[in-house]
């Protein structure tokens, strides 16, 4: 129970930071769309990339550096667009709050989730190679290192998606979501930036 424990803590402290991900499920869970959909994929992907990265594949990731370098540019143009959807979205009041807006559809929810989970370099970084090096370290027991870093996972989406229906008296005006749209165009563009960086530099 300590190696579960060692993945958990190890797992949430690199699955809380603020990203692409986090970012869109919290706007789904406020606009109560789809979040149980998003949250299964998010924590699904992370299950399955874990796995993958305890099982051996950290070892191919780092050999593959061109690779990684590609899916960064395609990472980065993909939240480039995201970025100038947000911005696209805050400079326009009159259907910022939901029930001003069509909801999205599963398969754009889906798609979009997809996206940003595998388009995003840092998974395959963070996931399969820290996590996967790390649990690999705990010989036979590195399956209980993975099961509590996929626990992790679960509870902070599910957290994520789920808890911020508690914000909706907030989210209640226009102005609200203005910002929260605005702040997820930044995030966007600076984690794109950053992949472009670290592709070329």
């Amino acid at each position: 129970m300590d190696v579960a424990l060692a993945g958990f803590l190890t797992g949430l402290s690199l699955i809380i930071a603020i990203g692409a991900q986090n970012a869109y499920v919290l706007r789904l869970g406020l606009a109560r769309n789809h979040v149980f959909l998003a949250v299964a994929i998010c924590a699904s992907a992370d299950a399955l990339l874990i796995a993958a990265g305890v099982g051996g594949l950290g070892v191919l990731v780092q050999a593959h550096g061109d690779l990684l370098t590609a899916i960064a540019l395609v990472g980065a143009a993909y939240l480039l667009w995201f970025a100038v959807r947000s911005f696209r979205s805050a400079l326009r009041p009159d259907v910022l709050l939901p029930s001003q807006q069509a909801p999205q559809a599963a398969a754009a929810v889906a798609l979009t989730m997809l996206g940003l989970t595998f388009l995003n370099p840092h998974v395959y970084l963070d996931t399969v190679l820290l996590l996967g090096t790390i649990g690999a370290s705990f010989g036979d027991q590195r399956w209980w290192f993975a099961l509590g870093a996929a626990a992790a996972s679960v509870i902070w989406f599910t957290g994520l998606g789920f808890g911020a229906r508690l914000l909706s008296p907030l989210m209640a005006r226009p102005r609200t979501w203005r910002i929260l749209d605005s702040a997820i165009g930044v995030v966007m563009l600076i984690i794109a930036v950053a992949l472009i960086r670290s592709a070329v530099g």
